[in-house]
């Protein structure tokens, strides 16, 4: 899969990660004779879905250009227990250096590709999509929008630039929804305007002004219908509104509230709950 053009950031975020992990010197590798050539290979000890490629090619480009990485799976594969992801061939002291880097990144974006999959699966069927929110691990924001994709899920906004959204306390700040979304407009930013709503009025205030996304939070399921159909009944009419779930769906959840008809479901624990996806190394000489 390719990487969004949003991801800029790889060789800034791969030697930061470099360089708090090596510091001034890998002490340890110093045990391994300087002329002494290794191979490695990475396998999975769980079922996943694989991304984070890119990452660990950097990692090692970073090292030593001269160690071979060869894969046998590429982002947004599906792996099962001891399937073997990639193999190393170099000098045995870069691959020693280099181990724990590549698995935290390779570890951390499959985990999210994987978490989000099973969201993905669990809707399958419904036409609802799954979408990511802005709550991402500091540092490792577009690497885990990726990720996303990688599952088979969608990008919200990236960042504060690429869109404007409005929320409870904007709506509040601004003096009503009504005010919030005229000031939006007055911006002219040239970005998707979305707002939250709380009640069934601020939904219909939203259609009214066509905004692109409409985030219905934490409505009742009958609520959440009713906002359905007040948003296909103005897209049948000419408007454009996409209809949004946002707000603590959970995988017991998450099948339910996709059947009420909304266009895309929000979760923010895809990319802020992250667990590891458990992949082992194992080096041997030659």
């Amino acid at each position: 899969m390719p990487l969004p053009a949003y991801v800029t950031d790889l060789d800034q975020v791969v030697a930061q990660a470099i360089a708090e992990d090596v510091g001034i010197c890998d002490w340890t590798a110093q045990l391994v004779p300087a002329g002494q050539r290794a191979s490695a290979r990475v396998i999975s000890r769980e079922a996943a879905v694989i991304c984070g490629v890119a990452w660990v090619n950097a990692v090692f480009a970073r090292i030593d250009p001269s160690v071979i990485v060869e894969w046998d799976v590429a982002d947004g594969d599906r792996v099962v227990p001891d399937q073997q992801l990639y193999r190393l061939h170099g000098a045995a002291r870069s691959l020693l250096t280099g181990e724990r880097t590549a698995l935290n990144f390779l570890q951390s974006l499959s985990g999210t590709a994987t978490a989000v999959r099973q969201y993905v699966d669990a809707v399958a069927g419904t036409g609802t999509a799954i979408v990511d929110t802005r709550k991402t691990l500091p540092g490792l924001r577009n690497a885990q929008k990726y990720a996303v994709l990688c599952g088979g899920g969608q990008n919200h906004r990236v960042g504060l630039y690429d869109g404007i959204l409005i929320k409870e306390n904007h709506i509040a700040a601004a003096g009503g929804i009504g005010q919030a979304i005229a000031a939006a407009r007055a911006l002219d930013a040239g970005v998707p305007l979305m707002t939250e709503a709380e009640t069934l009025d601020e939904a219909r205030a939203a259609l009214a002004a066509d905004v692109d996304l409409l985030l219905v939070d934490e409505f009742s399921d009958a609520d959440i219908r009713e906002a359905v159909r007040l948003t296909r009944a103005h897209r049948a009419g000419g408007g454009r509104t996409l209809i949004e779930y946002s707000g603590g769906a959970t995988l017991a959840t998450i099948r339910q509230l996709a059947e009420t008809g909304v266009d895309r479901i929000s979760i923010g624990a895809i990319t802020k709950h992250v667990r590891a996806v458990d992949l082992s190394m194992r080096v041997s000489a030659g």
